[in-house]
């Protein structure tokens, strides 16, 4: 069925005239990307992949945002024009005034709120509620241990400002605000058309640069500019967006001139794409990484996952690719406050063997057949097949593999993930804490049913420490839980953002958070 998907969008493009593009766009006054699936939602309160977030970062913004010129990514002012602290526990927002969203209606402080309360509604069912828990009573709502919102640290004051009273304090809150989780969010829309229908085309009501105007699902997504954005005007009118799973059909659209930027590119073909004009390459803020399921045997045992770390040798893996990607052992990439070069575990396939067999594994017949779970895609392929090898020679055991398209993997990893997943991990704002919070107890994003007290203490620590020095050595330390003593993740490499760029696209977005925000770029 993907074959045929890929073959005939292909002809369907190719089949298109130089000024007239599909749903009757304009070439002239469109970008043409491709974010290679379909979004599992628009719903940017549920959301936590990166297809979603490819168009709704185009779409929607939060009270803060980043500022890519500036080498240290400081959070810069969106909805809000300012925040303020004494001591980064109780912080307060001043929002803009004269905003609205795509259909004309006002936005509020009232609309910030309603979405700080949808995030933490168990009901909502969103893998970042956690990012409120530091909130007063944050946490206690979610539970249900509190019941009545207004016990929640969220105020609106007499001037209309919005203020967040933490528990504990914490340096980097702003960003927190930037997230799409914690957008605002219009109760009416949501009311009127229901929780899972609202955000599809003509319903959403958007506060960004573009509105969502056509999701003809699993083929193709049309932007259109939102003339009632509050700040400078998108330069182009539309956004194309495809949904092309197969990398080489996209380098070939491409080249073609049917396809105006490409971010992932074919792990086999890094090489000879290099030379391309349009080839953009830098690292970014973001690991690759194995997770494992902790719950099933044999990877309840710390002694088995440690042997397995250390069978596996990721610069095989990062030789293989030849992207740029850079191997990891630690859990945070070089770039940001916290990145050591010395933690981890390094390959050394004598002390795996040895690790096992402690493990109770001695007479290898007897270890169980697990498998490495992974979504449909070629580079993830390689990977999986590239490990599964260095196993069989180091350890002497066999693992399967079983790939899954992206929206059923997602689901599969919440209901019953596999013995070892795979999964990346993009920084959602530039702290270490992005990172770390991915395995808290309370995390939803924590697929490996790993759970540790003092793991969650520590991250908590560094959360709140405002000595820059002090916060370093704390989370030295989680790291070092993570991924020396009880891996319930396995880092495997650095990612580096390769992408072909069309000429035609000026003010292209760059940033190390592959955040593509395309309001500034022009076509020429």
């Amino acid at each position: 069925m993907q074959k045929w998907f890929t073959l005939t969008l292909a002809l369907t493009l190719l089949a298109c005239t130089k000024k007239s593009l599909e749903y009757g766009l304009d070439i002239k006054d469109t970008i043409r990307i491709n974010c290679q699936t379909e979004p599992p939602t628009m719903d940017w309160t549920k959301m936590h992949d990166t297809a979603s977030h490819m168009v709704s970062i185009n779409m929607m913004e939060g009270l803060t945002g980043i500022d890519y010129d500036n080498a240290e990514l400081p959070a810069t002012p969106k909805l809000a024009t300012e925040w303020t602290t004494k001591d980064a526990r109780v912080w307060t927002f001043t929002l803009r005034k004269g905003v609205k969203w795509s259909d004309g209606v006002e936005f509020t402080a009232q609309h910030v709120l309603d979405g700080f309360e949808r995030l933490l509604n168990p009901k909502t069912g969103s893998t970042y509620s956690y990012l409120l828990f530091p909130i007063k009573n944050g946490e206690a709502y979610f539970k249900g241990e509190v019941k009545d919102f207004s016990q929640v640290g969220v105020k609106i004051n007499d001037k209309g400002q919005i203020v967040i009273e933490l528990v504990k304090p914490m340096s980097y809150f702003p960003y927190i605000m930037g997230h799409q989780a914690t957008f605002p969010i219009r109760k009416d829309i949501i009311a009127k058309y229901g929780e899972d229908k609202w955000a599809d085309a003509g319903r959403i009501a958007t506060i960004g640069a573009y509105n969502l105007k056509i999701w003809d699902h699993d083929k193709n997504i049309v932007l259109e500019r939102n003339d009632n954005y509050y700040g400078d005007k998108a330069k182009t009118k539309n956004i194309l967006v495809y949904m092309i799973n197969d990398y080489s059909t996209a380098v070939n659209l491409y080249h073609s001139g049917k396809l105006d930027f490409q971010e992932q590119l074919p792990s086999n073909e890094a090489r000879g794409l290099k030379t391309d004009p349009g080839f953009k390459q830098r690292p970014m803020l973001g690991l690759y990484y194995y997770g494992f399921n902790v719950k099933k045997p044999p990877f309840d045992n710390a002694k088995v996952r440690q042997a397995f770390a250390y069978a596996i040798d990721r610069k095989q893996i990062t030789d293989l690719l030849a992207g740029g990607q850079v191997p990891l052992n630690g859990f945070i990439p070089p770039g940001m406050f916290g990145h050591e070069a010395d933690v981890g575990i390094h390959a050394d396939p004598a002390k795996a063997a040895k690790l096992l067999d402690e493990a109770g594994f001695k007479d290898r017949s007897h270890f169980p057949r697990v498998t490495i779970g992974f979504n449909t895609d070629e580079t993830h392929q390689r990977i999986a097949e590239n490990v599964q090898a260095q196993l069989k020679k180091n350890l002497g055991v066999q693992v399967e593999l079983a790939n899954e398209e992206w929206k059923v993997y997602l689901n599969h990893l919440i209901t019953d993930a596999p013995n070892i997943y795979r999964l990346g991990w993009i920084a959602d704002y530039p702290d270490p804490d992005t990172f770390y919070s991915i395995f808290l107890s309370n995390s939803e994003n924590n697929h490996s049913g790993w759970t540790n007290k003092t793991y969650d203490n520590l991250v908590a620590q560094g959360a709140s420490e405002l000595n820059k020095e002090k916060r370093r050595q704390i989370y030295l330390k989680a790291q070092k839980l993570l991924t020396e003593e009880e891996l319930p993740m396995l880092p495997i490499y650095v990612q580096t953002y390769s992408s072909l760029i069309s000429p035609r696209l000026k003010n292209f977005p760059n940033n190390p958070l592959e955040r593509i925000e395309l309001k500034g770029t022009t076509i020429q």
